[in-house]
């Protein structure tokens, strides 16, 4: 009687401490899982909390623009001034620079209108943003002369602007919202749209070279030669342009 009384608390405390071991085992588990969950949205990092310029400046200045540029429900609006290149604010940047990195936006344009994202820039005095910058143009491409312009349609939305054409185009119609994303990582370029990968380019290469000597951008060193790091801008081209949730992740 006594041996099986014996066995029987051997065989439960046994079991308890399996139980303990499951338990702990669940509970690292969900701590490791929660952790990579975090480290995960870690790796973004917000460009723009929806309320404040914090994070942006203009082009050649200290200051972000006082007028052009206004922020309402979490969005960042380029007022159109009907100027077009000269717009009202001027373009945007980052206070710091990037090398390598995802970065990822939503945008919508206005009829008719053109704007662009910014990538690599180089800050020089008396030189406008788009002789040092590789440029992801955003645009009305039934409307805005830019859609019928240029080569095979390499002004067109997602362009690589005068380069590249989107392939395929998956931009949404005047008005919607469509989501971009740009990787840049040791000279690979690639331009997402709408979740479809559009173009892929590779900076420094004989290709790129000769890319650039047929084109608007030949005579001009700092896009010849882009920089290994640089802003990210947004472009003020005249017209209303909606940006949201723009975010990056260094690599």
């Amino acid at each position: 009687m006594k041996k099986t009384v014996l066995l029987l608390a051997v065989f439960v405390m046994t079991l308890g401490l399996i139980g303990s071991f499951i338990s702990c085992e669940d509970t690292i588990s969900k701590d490791e899982e929660n952790a990579s969950k975090t480290e995960s949205t870690e790796e973004w990092v917000s460009l723009f909390d929806g309320k404040t310029s914090d994070g942006w400046r203009s082009y050649g200045k200290e200051t972000f623009p006082e007028k052009g540029w206004v922020i309402n429900d979490g969005v960042l609006q380029v007022q159109g001034s009907g100027k077009g290149e000269a717009g009202g604010g001027g373009d945007i940047i980052t206070v710091k620079k990037y090398k390598n990195f995802e970065l990822s936006l939503e945008w919508k344009v206005s009829k008719g209108g053109n704007s662009g994202i910014f990538y690599l820039t180089q800050e020089k005095p008396d030189q406008p943003i788009w002789k040092s910058s590789p440029e992801m143009q955003i645009l009305d491409n039934e409307k805005h002369p830019d859609g019928k312009l240029g080569i095979a349609g390499n002004r067109r939305a997602g362009a690589l602007y005068d380069l590249i054409s989107c392939n395929p185009e998956t931009v949404k119609p005047t008005g919607e919202w469509n989501h971009i994303k740009i990787l840049v990582y040791k000279g690979t370029v690639v331009h997402w749209m709408n979740g479809q990968n559009v173009l892929e380019y590779h900076l420094w290469t004989d290709d790129w070279k000769d890319m650039v000597a047929n084109s608007k951008f030949k005579d001009y060193p700092d896009f010849v030669d882009p920089a290994v790091e640089g802003y990210i801008g947004l472009q003020d081209h005249g017209d209303d342009v909606w940006f949201r949730n723009i975010k990056i992740r260094e690599l």
